[in-house]
C-alpha cells in the first residue's frame, strides 16, 4: 500500500515552545514521531523559525520590526535552524533537506513542475524536505501568515493527504466558549463560513500569523479537497495523539 503523505506546518510558537529560542526538545519530539510513523506516512515539513533562531545568536543595529532587518535575521538564522533539524533528526536515523520557496515559484508551470519533481525524488529517497519561505528575496510571510499560506499552497502542489498546521491552541475554539474564558474546540468543520463567524483576527505572539491566516490557508487546501488539521503543537506527541484520537483538535473536511 502507498504511504499517506502529510505536510506538517510548524510555526514559530511551536518551535520555540513560546519562548525566545528554538526548542531542541520540541524538534526532537517531532523527529521521534516522524520516525515512529515513517513506515506508513511520508512527511514534508514547512517550517518557520529562522528569525527566532537568529535572535539566539545576534542582535542587529536596527529596529526588529523593520522588514529588512527581519529579512537579514532570517538569512542569518536559516542555516542555524537547519543545523538544529539535521542534528536532532540524524540522531533518529532521519535525513533532511532544505527547500526555500517564494510565491512567485507557484506562478509558472515549469517552476511548479520542478518543485514537485525535486521533492518527490527527495521523499522517494527517504529525505524529509524542510521548506521555508525564501525570506531574503520575499517578504510575504514575514509580513503576515507565518508560512500558513505557503504550507497550504505547497500541500496542494504536492497533492498531500493531510495538511497538519501545528499551532499553540487546541484548534479553533467556539466564540461563545472564548467569551466565557473556557475555550472549547470545534472538532469538525465542513463549511468555512460557519468557522469564520467563530474566530477573531488574533495574531500569535512569536509568529506573524493568527487564526485568520489559518482560515485562509484552510480555504486553499479545502478547495483542493485536502483535509486540514489544526493541532496544538506544544503538546508532546501531538501528531501521534491526533492520529490515535487522544487529543482534541479541529479537522476541516
Amino acid at each position: 500500500m502507498a504511504k499517506k503523505r502529510i505536510l506538517l506546518k510548524l510555526g514559530s510558537n511551536t518551535l520555540t515552545k513560546e519562548t525566545n529560542h528554538i526548542s531542541r526538545g520540541k524538534i526532537e519530539d517531532i523527529g521521534m514521531q516522524i520516525a515512529a510513523l515513517k513506515d506508513d506516512y511520508e512527511f514534508i515539513i514547512v517550517s518557520s523559525g529562522a528569525i527566532a533562531a537568529a535572535k539566539q545568536f545576534v542582535k542587529l543595529d536596527n529596529h526588529d520590526k523593520d522588514v529588512f532587518v527581519k529579512q537579514a535575521l532570517a538569512s542569518i538564522g536559516q542555516p542555524h535552524l537547519m543545523r538544529i533539524y539535521n542534528e536532532n533528526f540524524s540522531d533518529l536515523g532521519l535525513f533532511t533537506s532544505q527547500c526555500l520557496l517564494s510565491y512567485s515559484d507557484f506562478e509558472k508551470k515549469q517552476t511548479r513542475d520542478n518543485i514537485v519533481n525535486t521533492i518527490n525524488v527527495l521523499v522517494k529517497n527517504h529525505y524529509i524536505p524542510i521548506i521555508n519561505e525564501n525570506d531574503t528575496v520575499a517578504t510575504d510571510e514575514i509580513k503576515f501568515g507565518d508560512n500558513d499560506k505557503l504550507a497550504a499552497l505547497t500541500a496542494v502542489l504536492l497533492n498531500v493527504d493531510i495538511l497538519i498546521i501545528a499551532t499553540n491552541t487546541d484548534g479553533f475554539y467556539t466564540k461563545e466558549s472564548m467569551d466565557k474564558g473556557t475555550p472549547e474546540t470545534i472538532l469538525s468543520v465542513k463549511d468555512l463560513k460557519d468557522l469564520e463567524k467563530e474566530i477573531g483576527d488574533s495574531k500569535s505572539s512569536h509568529g506573524t500569523g493568527g487564526m485568520q491566516s489559518k482560515i485562509e490557508a484552510v480555504a486553499i487546501a479545502k478547495e483542493a479537497n485536502i483535509e486540514t488539521w489544526i493541532i496544538n503543537g506544544l503538546k508532546d506527541n501531538f501528531i501521534l495523539k491526533a492520529l490515535n484520537k487522544e487529543i482534541s483538535y479541529t479537522k476541516i473536511i
